[in-house]
């Protein structure tokens, strides 16, 4: 998966990914009798996700010879 289409579509779906697990943890927060597991649990994939995002957008940016 070196293509650099494929690199950017797969990147794009996953900062949507990342957003929508935003709003969904904003709104269970907001309610007082949120499901703390379930709300653990969607922290931890949005770190996932915040983790293959850095290591897609590494692999986008072309190396620099110093």
């Amino acid at each position: 998966m070196n293509d650099p289409q494929a690199l950017k579509e797969r990147l794009e779906a996953l900062r949507l990914e990342h957003r929508d697990l935003d709003d969904v943890i904003r709104r269970l927060t907001e309610n007082d009798r949120h499901d703390r597991l379930q709300l653990q649990r969607l922290k931890k994939r949005k770190l996932l996700l915040k983790d293959q995002i850095s290591t897609i957008e590494n692999l986008l940016i072309p190396d620099i010879i110093a």
